[in-house]
Parts: C-alpha cells; sequence; structure tokens
C-alpha cells in the first residue's frame, strides 16, 4: 500500500470513485488517494472482493476517511449512475479513476462479434460512462480530475488482442476530448498508459514463456511493472500537484512504448492454428 507523504497536500475534503477497484492498479490507485485523506468509493462487479478490499483499505485509512462499495457493471447505465450517487453522496465528488477493463486474445479472422462488443463495452465504452456521470457531478462541485487507465496497447500493435488494443486507442481519444470539453469547467481529464503489469489480468503470462521474454525484449527496464508503479502517478494526476496538465496520455510502461508490441504467435498458433497467420476455411 502506498504511504502518506507529510510534504504534499492532502486529499482531505475530496471524495473520489474508482471503477475495477477491487484489485490490481485500480485498488493500488484507491491506496493511494486513501491514504492521502479523499473519501474512496470502489466499484466492480463482485461484491464480495469490493468488500475485501474495502476493508483493507478502512484497516489502513486515516482516521475519518471514508471507504464504499458499489457492485456493478461499468457497460450498464443505472449500475454506473448509482456508483457516481453514492461517490458523491455530499457533493464533495471530485476525482475519478476509471480502471476497469477486460482483454482477449485471438485473430481479427476469428473473432467473433459477441467478444469484441464485449470487450469494447467493458474497457471502452465502461469508461464513457463513468466521464459521463462523473464528469457532470465534478463540474456541479466546482471541477477535478479523471484519470483513465489505457495501456502501451494503444500506442503500439498488439498481434492478436485487436479488440483490446482498439478499446485503448479509444480510450486515448475519449481522454484528450473530454479534456478539451471539460477544461474551462475546470475538469482535467488524462490517462496513464501502463506496460505489462503484474495483475489479475495478465497473470497467466510468467517471465519464462515466450509472451514473457517478448515483453522483457521489449522492454528497456528489463522487468514486469507492479501496480505500485503506477498508482503513484495516477494519484499526482489526480491531485493539486498536476493542476496544469490535462488531455495527457502518460506512459508507465519501463520504456516498452520505444520498441515492439509484445509476440503472442506461439500462443495463438497453439490455440487457433493457421487463423494465427490469417488462414481460414473458405465458407461452404
Amino acid at each position: 500500500m502506498v504511504q502518506r507523504s507529510a510534504d504534499r497536500p492532502t486529499l482531505q475534503g475530496r471524495s473520489a470513485l474508482v471503477t475495477g477497484g477491487g484489485s490490481g492498479i485500480g485498488l493500488a490507485a484507491a491506496a493511494a488517494l486513501v491514504a492521502d485523506g479523499a473519501d474512496v468509493t470502489l466499484m466492480g462487479r463482485t461484491a464480495d472482493k469490493l468488500e475485501a478490499a474495502a476493508e483493507q483499505l478502512r484497516q489502513q485509512a486515516p482516521e475519518g476517511v471514508r471507504v464504499r462499495t458499489s457492485a456493478g457493471d461499468v457497460t450498464a447505465d443505472a449500475d454506473v449512475a448509482a456508483a457516481v450517487a453514492l461517490a458523491d453522496a455530499d457533493q464533495t465528488l471530485r476525482i475519478v479513476v476509471a480502471s476497469a477493463g477486460d482483454g482477449t486474445m485471438g485473430p481479427v479472422v476469428a473473432t467473433s462479434t459477441e467478444e469484441w462488443n464485449r470487450i469494447l463495452g467493458v474497457t471502452l465504452t465502461g469508461v464513457f460512462l463513468v466521464f459521463r456521470e462523473a464528469g457532470a457531478a465534478i463540474v456541479r462541485n466546482g471541477g477535478g480530475s479523471m484519470v483513465a487507465v489505457s495501456s502501451v496497447a494503444s500506442r503500439l500493435t498488439h498481434r492478436f488482442m485487436a479488440p483490446y488494443s482498439v478499446a485503448k486507442a479509444g480510450v486515448d481519444m475519449l481522454v484528450k476530448v473530454t479534456a478539451d470539453e471539460l477544461g474551462r469547467a475546470g475538469v482535467r481529464v488524462n490517462a496513464v498508459n501502463p506496460g505489462i503489469i503484474r495483475t489479475d489480468l495478465v497473470a497467466m503470462i510468467e517471465e519464462e514463456s515466450s509472451v514473457g521474454q517478448s515483453y522483457l525484449n521489449n522492454t528497456p527496464l528489463g522487468r514486469f511493472g507492479e501496480v505500485g508503479d503506477v498508482a503513484p502517478l495516477i494519484r499526482f494526476l489526480c491531485g493539486p500537484e498536476s493542476g496544469f496538465i490535462t488531455g495527457e496520455t502518460v506512459g508507465a510502461d519501463g520504456g516498452h512504448h520505444l520498441r515492439d508490441g509484445p509476440d503472442y504467435l506461439e500462443w495463438a498458433e497453439g490455440l487457433y492454428g493457421d487463423a494465427a497467420h490469417g488462414r481460414v476455411p473458405a465458407p461452404e
């Protein structure tokens, strides 16, 4: 967990909404916000997982800081509206971290419309709904900051990850347009673009595997990232220290953006055969 720094402004009196807050980058970002005095509402799909994460935060929170949960789906208008309403119960919502997302692997020629829509729904439409609902509340409250968790996959082609890459590229542009629209209302909007970070989403990728080695070979710093490499950046973009920064997509990828995307070919061949090379049977 992130410890509060005594020599920087706190976030006391501000409320934050963190989607995807039950684990990974979302939970680490929530911990950084709580440590600096912000009340935090965690949103995620699984109530038990959220409550366990919330209790973890409460045990380390400064006195008086509240941690609440709102179980729901970021692709459902009503669920997002309910989470925003809870986070803004005292009209103090000033911070949003949109961390919810999902991924898949498969060749474009073997990706179903259902899978395409599912990934874009969670990873892109979910950010849009959060920005729409929370952005309006933050404007009413006098301004604040919204941060989306994007990915280096928005910048580099990730073969066999088309829905995820396209969704993250969409997130980056959504951040820029929203920042442009809401700047005069005092709302700053930015994104962080992590590389490979040790979270549940990528738990299957071991450093010794061919995919893991491709990540390491394309990362100048030569290691996988940790959630603690990303959370302080999110905290910075949420707070007054970054008060003149908006519309930015800031990398936290160990330099991965300087090289090439990861190589999933071996895995794709094992799962999809010839489709990994664009060859599919002709329709009967």
